[in-house]
């Protein structure tokens, strides 16, 4: 029994984990690697295994950086089971299609420009075909129900908290008369997130596989973020201004419309014309109505009071590109709350492109950042930046909100840790920048967690 650790180790995108049993291989997550273009060109494009040969993917959550290369793995030939939750796969079925759209269009925009492409045409990394091809693979299985993946392997899904059917991963191996259990946390989520569940506590394991992202980090309380977010509404109202939100398409834009409708309907702050100019954020919108399962007491109470927990009655969901266009030559106060959620890709860069050097507009940060993104520019509140190859003075203002995060933070990850009775003998810190990794993997030490290390790309370890 072995791991090799092939994706987001030492950084926190590109999640993928090759898990081999006797001659069985389970790939645990298949993403898109974030960053650099050339180098994400690279990473996404190929793999260091035949696809083919894979027995089984076990997919944690739909996240891009978790799912979004499951396309590339079918274009190179992978006909295998993906094992997801239930809600998991139908946010791919949502998230994938939406991915290959851009993949495609971005590919478009780029090669009408030769200075943007550079010296060589620009293919998409894969089309919808490709995409569908995936999405006849999935297999969605419920929570707390262990099932068979494949000869010598038991998985068992675990709520994770982090977004809609994120899961924690137990699995069960068993080769040649030794067993081992191995505990996967794709990302954890937060105690008290809106809408969701809080993460699930695992009795005890033999190793374990946990994320990093926030390692040496705290956020402020989930319960300060409301009235944050209505002194950044009132901010930018005051003085006549757009406020762009770039944010993942699920879990995130769920949860802002959540918030922005308790301070609408509390009279908090002055309802304002809000568009979720997404035709994947609809989509996955759909998905979380459809899947009640997943919610938390108090997410079920406002479902039963109203019907309406999301505020369809406030908030316009735009699929139109036409309109979507239209938005850029309004200039009254708005929010706009677009993907991606780390400004790679999608419409809300036509959106920075258009707003960017307007000093009314307020850009709103609500999620994690991986390094070399255009997001993380913006973060670094850099004054110059490039979009779509093209520069742009950054005037508008940037304002973080951590609190939104949906990833524990440091405390949160060692508490959830320190909750494992049974301490596994092997510990590997992974989906972290390495000081992150580093730092938490102090702290599991402290714990008395043995065995822990930090992985590097490439990296085989025998269980």
């Amino acid at each position: 029994m072995k791991i090799t650790f092939q994706g987001a180790v030492r950084t926190v995108t590109g999640s993928r984990h090759l898990l081999q049993v006797g001659r069985r291989h389970i790939l645990l997550d298949c993403g898109l690697y974030q960053g650099r273009r050339d180098e994400s060109e690279a990473r996404n494009r190929s793999f260091s295994f035949r696809p083919g040969e894979i027995d089984a993917v076990i997919l944690s959550h739909a996240h891009i950086d978790h799912s979004g290369n499951l396309p590339t793995l079918a274009k190179l030939g992978y006909r295998g089971p993906i094992h997801a939750t239930e809600a998991t796969a139908d946010l791919c079925a949502v998230m994938l299609r939406d991915s290959a759209h851009i993949q495609v269009k971005d590919a478009e925009f780029v090669n009408k420009h030769p200075r943007r492409r550079g010296p060589h045409f620009r293919e998409p990394l894969y089309t919808l075909e490709d995409a569908e091809e995936a999405i006849q693979l999935m297999n969605g299985h419920r929570y707390d129900e262990p099932f068979e993946v494949c000869e010598g392997v038991t998985a068992t899904f675990r709520d994770a908290g982090h977004i809609l059917g994120s899961a924690i991963v137990e699995l069960d191996l068993a080769e040649r008369g030794v067993r081992c259990k191995l505990v996967f946390t794709g990302d954890l989520g937060r105690n008290h997130l809106p809408i969701l569940r809080d993460p699930a506590v695992i009795p005890g394991c033999d190793a374990l596989m946990i994320e990093s992202t926030y390692g040496n980090r705290s956020h402020v309380a989930v319960e300060t973020v409301p009235e944050e977010m209505a002194k950044v509404v009132d901010r930018a109202r005051a003085r006549g201004g757009k406020i762009l939100i770039p944010a993942f398409a699920v879990g995130r834009v769920q949860e802002i419309a959540w918030i922005l409708k308790q301070l609408i309907d509390a009279g908090t702050v002055e309802q304002l014309p809000i568009y979720v100019d997404s035709p994947l954020a609809s989509g996955a919108t759909d998905v979380f109505v459809r899947h009640t399962e997943c919610y938390d007491e108090e997410t079920r109470a406002i479902l039963q009071h109203d019907g309406d927990p999301f505020g369809f009655h406030l908030i316009r969901y735009i699929e139109d590109v036409e309109e979507s266009k239209a938005l850029n030559d309004r200039r009254e106060p708005m929010i706009i709350i677009s993907p991606s959620g780390m400004c790679e890709a999608g419409r809300i860069l036509h959106h920075l492109r258009n707003n960017i050097e307007n000093p009314a507009t307020l850009i709103l940060i609500v999620g994690f950042q991986a390094q070399d993104t255009l997001g993380m520019r913006l973060v670094e509140k850099r004054d110059r930046v490039r979009i779509f190859g093209e520069e742009f003075e950054r005037r508008a203002e940037v304002v973080v909100m951590n609190g939104f995060s949906a990833h524990a933070d440091r405390g949160e990850l060692l508490t959830w840790a320190g909750r494992i009775r049974g301490r596994p003998r092997r510990t590997f810190v992974v989906h972290g920048n390495e000081d992150q990794s580093e730092a938490l993997a102090a702290g599991l030490r402290d714990l008395g967690f043995g065995g822990v290390e930090v992985p590097t790309l490439g990296q085989v370890a025998e269980l």
